[in-house]
């Protein structure tokens, strides 16, 4: 009865798998790069989409299918701090269309509940790729010095753990 959903919920969770290893990767690359607050946006998107991925496998669970835990895409080795929050953005626009569309579907094949749960992951996708139009448009303002300011921070709070030790 609900194997469309199922279909679409499994889909998600393929698509978030793909976020959250895509995402970890950049946070590892920002975090090398000493670039801190975007280390911790990339992390910290990594997790709230873990998140999405538990409550599409209870969703799934519940009416009685099968989570498929394979990602949608592998990893891309973007070391490019602007092509990953481009990167981002353009991903979390993605989302925000195909759960739109996921949720029509659900609605039509009378699934108000995976209906619902594909309209409150829409807002979340919006809020991220808020967060990435903002670090894009940060960027576009401000070019490298936004960079370099991110990476001194780093390196006034290592200059100062250390002298402390002394």
């Amino acid at each position: 009865m609900f194997e469309k959903s199922i279909e679409l919920l499994n889909k998600a969770v393929a698509d978030e798998l793909a976020a959250v290893h895509q995402y970890m990767y950049f946070h590892f690359q920002c975090d090398d790069q000493g670039l801190d607050l975007l280390a911790a946006l990339f992390r910290n998107t990594a997790i709230q989409e873990m998140m999405h991925i538990e409550r599409l496998a209870e969703r799934i669970l519940f009416l009685k299918g099968d989570v498929d835990l394979k990602a949608a895409e592998e990893v891309r080795q973007i070391h490019d701090v602007r092509e990953m929050i481009e990167f981002g953005a353009e991903s979390e626009f993605a989302a925000i269309k195909t759960y739109n569309q996921a949720a029509n579907e659900c609605a039509a094949n009378a699934d108000s509940v995976s209906k619902k749960l594909f309209e409150d992951l829409v807002a979340e996708e919006e809020a991220h790729f808020d967060k990435f139009d903002t670090e894009r448009d940060n960027l576009k303002n401000y070019g490298d010095s936004y960079l370099a300011l991110q990476s001194i921070e780093r390196s006034k709070s290592a200059a100062g753990g250390s002298a402390g030790a002394e």
